[in-house]
């Protein structure tokens, strides 16, 4: 069969021959043994509720191997024979058009350059997935296929429950991942009904169909780091020659080299994982690799002496790294860590001592040895990074839980008051002050032509809007508007497409409306070729509500509460997106955060205007109103100024108290 007949059979009419395990892709480290033997049954169970009865015998053998072997029951047989990337959007076998785009969405997720361990359906963090199995791809594939604009799929932690009746104004698909009850959503609770088949962690834009690549996150990372210099540096001194020490290679903190060399400075990001670093190395992403520490420290003195540009990735664990850089006198101007500790005890964090294949091994075999031996290595960590900052060193902690799982160890990271870490978060410091208050966030577009083409003429035309709307903006945003006019004019000269043909820049709700805007008419000119897909990442304005992350910066009592996103992704869908996704857990972890995204069609019609025209504006005020009621001065101005602008806006705002009233009675 063809590709298009594959896409519309779903669950083969035939079984399928079992396939060959293929060693050269990255896999999911095994996960732990959870269950019961009462709760193993209930996993095949639910895994063979898939297939016809007469294919279980053959088939309870296999996947009751994978759950002994994995962890997990994935359904390898069921993977697909084709080649597994975005496809112009004109492939897909569709009645909906808006289905297709939401088929070529997951498949970039999906695609081997860009998913971490795309065999297990995952696309970064070590377990953001897409879908907990093949069945569920291929059924959900099937349906997008299938499906009418009168249609909407509804998606339950990666299972496509079915279409239902519905109308051409409302979200194609709705996404929802890891939804627990909440005395029920701990490390363990994850791990155990992940096992049983009935949950799973979509991380942010992987399970919900909008991850673009390490690109993504490059420019969040540009912006911080560019920021981040500004704060350490006074207006005469350039980060060339100084250091930004960091950590991590994989999906989303594989940006991070790459954010470095835009902003002019020496990258050193550590990897444990070899075959993570030499994927970024092949694809540009990296400069050079390194192996041996001392090597790493005369590599790094020549460049400090030519104040080369240079990103370095170091093969081993990154607290050799902050301790050898210590013992060795390297000044570090910057330094963070991004590797994935929301998930800390299954492939998120690997100690010092053990190697990466000793770590994999003993997660699974011995987990609360394996438990103790992080635990361990982050007090470790955390002194070796305050020997750093006591130097003069601006550490932050970049929302991956480092400063929450080593304050969790024991380690010395808490302010003197006890409750604060001595470290901001970057959005504390950062972000949240200097984008999200003030509307500006991580707007992305995907051109459903896969024509590269079609992406210089979006460039050209959001670097159009960003300058005429720089000539009337006040100088309090003029900064972002700035960087990000540099950002997008160099952006196909960094070489930042990997996968589909996407970008990203930080807008606020006016520029993503004109810049839509813009795009939706040359779609309708046929000056684009195909649709543009709209989206965001979730670490944005108000689509999270992340209390170590982004909405650390709030510091009312409220940045515990998850009001702010469950009312955007409600209040996106029905103001025209095309599909909505709601998640538990995020770039800090199950349990600690709720977070929710969008993705909307641009089609070129006047019913896809007026959709971007109150979705997108809504989707950005609603955080800058929570923002504004929290008292932040950034968001209080934003929301005052759109006020201003738009009479049908009308938003509660805080009356500000005297302190000295407060001490006087306290």
């Amino acid at each position: 069969m063809n590709f298009k007949e594959q896409i519309l059979q779903g669950i083969p009419s035939q079984l399928p021959e079992k396939k060959i395990y293929d060693t050269k892709v990255s896999h999911a480290p095994v996960r732990k043994d959870i269950l019961t033997k009462e709760e193993k049954k209930l996993a095949l169970r639910n895994a063979l509720r898939y297939f016809p009865e007469a294919w279980h015998e053959e088939l309870a053998a296999e996947f009751f191997e994978e759950l002994k072997t994995y962890g997990r029951i994935y359904m390898h047989r069921f993977r697909p024979d084709y080649d597994m990337y975005a496809r112009p959007v004109a492939e897909y076998p569709y009645q909906s058009l808006h289905a297709a785009c939401i088929m070529l969405m997951i498949q970039n997720n999906l695609d081997p350059a860009i998913a971490q361990h795309p065999h297990e359906l995952i696309t970064y963090g070590g377990n953001g997935g897409v879908f907990q199995n093949w069945a569920q791809y291929l059924l959900t594939m099937q349906y997008l296929a299938r499906m009418t604009d009168e249609q909407t799929l509804n998606m339950y932690s990666g299972h496509p429950q079915g279409l239902f009746p519905s109308s051409s104004a409302a979200p194609r698909v709705v996404v929802t991942n890891g939804m627990m009850i909440p005395n029920y959503s701990s490390p363990d609770d994850l791990e155990k009904y992940s096992a049983l088949g009935v949950t799973q962690y979509g991380q942010m834009t992987a399970g919900s169909y909008m991850y673009i690549g390490p690109q993504g996150i490059v420019h969040g990372t540009t912006i911080t780091l560019m920021n981040a210099f500004r704060k350490k540096l006074d207006a005469t001194q350039s980060p060339a020659g100084r250091i930004f020490l960091t950590a991590g290679l994989g999906g989303m903190s594989g940006a991070q080299p790459k954010a470095g060399n835009i902003s002019g400075c020496i990258t050193v990001c550590a990897e444990i994982n070899a075959t993570a670093a030499r994927k970024r190395h092949e694809q540009g992403w990296v400069d050079e690799l390194l192996e041996d520490l001392d090597g790493l420290v005369a590599r790094i003195k020549t460049a400090q002496a030519v104040k080369e540009t240079v990103s370095l990735a170091y093969i081993g664990n990154i607290v050799d790294v902050w301790e050898g850089f210590d013992e060795a006198g390297i000044f570090v101007e910057i330094g963070s860590d991004q590797t994935s500790l929301h998930n800390p005890w299954s492939g998120g964090y690997y100690p010092v001592g053990l190697s990466y294949e000793e770590s994999n091994v003993m997660m699974a075999a011995e987990p609360e040895h394996f438990k103790a031996q992080v635990q361990a290595s982050l007090i470790r960590h955390a002194a070796a990074v305050n020997r750093h900052t006591s130097k003069g060193t601006y550490f932050f902690d970049y929302g991956n839980a480092f400063l929450l799982e080593c304050s969790r160890a024991g380690a010395d990271v808490m302010a003197t008051n006890g409750i604060d870490f001595k470290y901001p978060s970057y959005v504390e410091d950062i972000l949240g002050p200097m984008c999200f208050d003030y509307g500006f966030g991580p707007f992305r577009w995907v051109c459903a032509s896969g024509n590269p083409e079609d992406l210089k003429i979006t460039d050209q035309l959001a670097c159009e809007v960003m300058q005429e709307i720089k000539e009337k903006a006040p100088a309090e945003i003029q900064q972002q508007l700035q960087d990000n006019i540099v950002w997008i004019k160099e952006a196909a000269a960094n070489k930042l497409v990997v996968g589909s043909q996407a970008r990203i820049l930080y807008a606020d709700a006016e520029g993503r409306a004109k810049i839509a805007l813009r795009f939706n008419e040359a779609v309708n000119s046929g000056r684009l070729t195909a649709p543009v897909v709209l989206g965001r990442d979730h670490h944005d304005v108000s689509g999270t509500d992340s209390p170590f992350r982004e909405t650390s910066n709030i510091y009312d009592g409220s940045r515990f509460t998850a009001d702010m996103a469950i009312h955007n992704v409600i209040g996106d869908s029905f103001r025209g997106a095309t599909w909505v996704s709601i998640h538990n857990g995020g770039g800090v972890g199950w349990g600690e955060v709720i977070n929710g995204g969008f993705g909307m069609v641009l089609d070129g019609t006047e019913a896809a205007a007026g959709k971007l025209k109150s979705m997108l504006f809504f989707d950005v005020n609603n955080g800058i109103a929570r923002r504004s009621w929290a008292r932040n001065k950034e968001a209080r101005f934003a929301i005052t100024r759109e006020m201003e602008r738009t009479p049908t806006l009308n938003i509660t705002m805080p009356h500000l108290v005297n302190d000295n009233l407060l001490d006087r009675l306290l």
